[in-house]
């Protein structure tokens, strides 16, 4: 059994959400939408006065994975 509390998964620094979502071209606004947070609650993890889950930045990653794969068609 997996203990899920301690899957080894960090939280991302302020520098790789705000460096992800520009590379990413998005909007603070566009950014929490794909993770369905608001753009303040963005915002704050990009300015370091919350921690963004491991989980949401693993979801983040994600749809932007896909986002970018569908452009290159």
């Amino acid at each position: 059994m997996i203990n899920i509390a301690n899957t080894g998964k960090k939280h991302p620094s302020p520098e790789e959400i705000l460096t992800k979502r520009k590379e990413a071209g998005l909007t603070q606004t566009e950014a929490g939408t794909l993770v369905y947070s608001a753009c303040r609650t963005w915002q704050q993890w990009e300015e370091g006065n919350r921690r963004m889950h491991p989980g949401l930045w693993e979801l983040f990653n994600i749809k932007v994975s896909l986002i970018i794969d569908k452009l290159d068609l």
